[in-house]
């Protein structure tokens, strides 16, 4: 009996101070408590010399990159294992496509043309959301923009090979015939709207047919005509003819082979071809312009901006999205670095983040590696805030629980070693 009673307690106390070592590793990852800083925080000379570095050292494909600071490029750096590449290079960006597509849902917004709570399906007449366990009528424009709609399609898109038919757009959202591996690929509602985050390829894709429906055009020429344009984004197009357009980024695979052009359907989700320099513009178009243009340059208006920057989605506690816009990180003011990061297959990444409150900003664009982009931006917000960003604590996650299991197994080392030790002493004293 008192061998179980000792048993008991050494258990007991094993389980809090494993408790406490697992609040601690975790904590200690979403603070950045023992990760250091690129740079000296403030020295951007510092930092950019820092990213090229880099660069130089992890590049196995091509890569573009420009350093903002007060809405100036202060630093540019350009490499590629082929043909050079440039400020105006065309590189295809994948997800952060996402957030360009944004700003075309809200252009219609700021026009009257699109209310972002009334059900999406009202605005549809191709194509209309499949009835399921839960009611279509919850799903607004604000909800896909947010990843809250409750769609489950996981998409993810592998796209077409050249010369392969691309599947019409109403039959990619009804299944999508280039969903990549684990995927779904149909955009169907599953999870009560409104309630989770659940990030979803399909729901912009939806947004895509929203604004066709809406605007009477083609989703390419209306965010040409209404985004590209005037923000003075002259290369940046969804729907590029590879064989007519001049310095176009090369696709490399992680060996550092050349890799396939794909082509999609879902141009909204994942389709963006464009720019350091145009994206750049982006950026910059969240300030105020130098010869005193307005913020959103005529395109949305400033209270536009300050609401797709708002909070409109979280987990585990932390917000994550606005609407359209990652949320990466606040600085010490509470100001919230924007912007959104893009992975594709066989080894895209692609990263552009803002701080809309002090002009620092960042973009970077590779092919060859799948991480190299987010994890430079991600040293760069962390640089600039001390906070790990959303990417940077997921590309931590599977050290921090390694760490936590390897804390946990050395616990029950030394839980076991003391029992058996406490037991030789009493057995010793009889």
């Amino acid at each position: 009996m008192r061998h179980l009673l000792t048993l008991l307690k050494v258990l007991s106390l094993t389980a809090v101070v494993a408790a406490l070592w697992a609040g601690l590793v975790v904590t200690a990852t979403l603070q950045g408590w023992f990760r250091p800083a690129i740079a000296p925080a403030g020295d951007s000379g510092a930092f950019a010399s820092a990213a090229i570095a880099m660069l130089d050292t992890q590049n196995v494909g091509n890569v573009a990159y420009q350093l903002l600071e007060d809405g100036k490029v202060v630093s540019e750096h350009y490499l590629s294992i082929g043909t050079p590449v440039d400020a105006d290079t065309l590189f295809q960006v994948a997800s952060l496509s996402k957030w360009i597509t944004a700003w075309g849902v809200m252009t219609l917004v700021d026009s009257g043309r699109l209310d972002l709570d009334k059900p999406v399906d009202d605005y549809l007449e191709r194509w209309q959301l499949p009835l399921g366990s839960h009611d279509n009528q919850l799903v607004t424009p604000r909800l896909l923009l947010s990843h809250r709609a409750g769609l489950i399609d996981g998409l993810g898109y592998a796209g077409y090979l050249p010369g392969e038919p691309v599947q019409p757009l109403t039959e990619s959202l009804t299944q999508a015939a280039d969903a990549s591996p684990g995927a779904g690929g149909r955009t169907v509602v599953g999870i009560e709207p409104g309630t989770t985050f659940a990030y979803s390829g399909g729901g912009y894709t939806l947004l895509q047919l929203l604004i066709e429906e809406v605007s009477g055009q083609s989703f390419s020429d209306y965010m040409t005509a209404t985004v590209f344009v005037p923000l003075g984004m002259n290369r940046s197009t969804f729907t590029p003819d590879l064989d007519q357009l001049e310095n176009v980024a090369s696709f490399y695979d992680l060996d550092g082979s050349e890799a396939i052009h794909y082509r999609f359907t879902s141009l909204a989700a994942t389709s963006l071809y464009t720019t350091a320099a145009d994206l750049t513009r982006l950026l910059q178009a969240h300030l105020p312009g130098p010869q005193g243009e307005t913020i959103g340059r005529g395109v949305l208006a400033p209270e536009t901006l300050a609401l797709m920057r708002e909070p409109h989605a979280s987990q585990f506690g932390a917000d994550i999205w606005g609407l359209g816009t990652m949320l990466f990180a606040a600085d010490v003011d509470g100001n919230w670095v924007i912007g959104h990061d893009g992975s594709n297959e066989p080894a895209i990444n692609t990263s552009a983040r803002i701080n809309p409150a002090t002009g620092d900003g960042i973009v970077v664009l590779e092919t060859g590696s799948q991480l190299l982009a987010s994890n430079l931006a991600g040293e760069w917000v962390f640089w600039l805030t001390g906070v790990p960003d959303l990417i940077m604590i997921t590309i931590a996650s599977e050290g921090m629980i390694n760490t936590i299991l390897v804390g946990w197994l050395v616990l029950l080392v030394l839980a076991a070693a003391i029992w058996l030790l406490r037991r030789r002493r009493r057995a010793l004293s009889v």
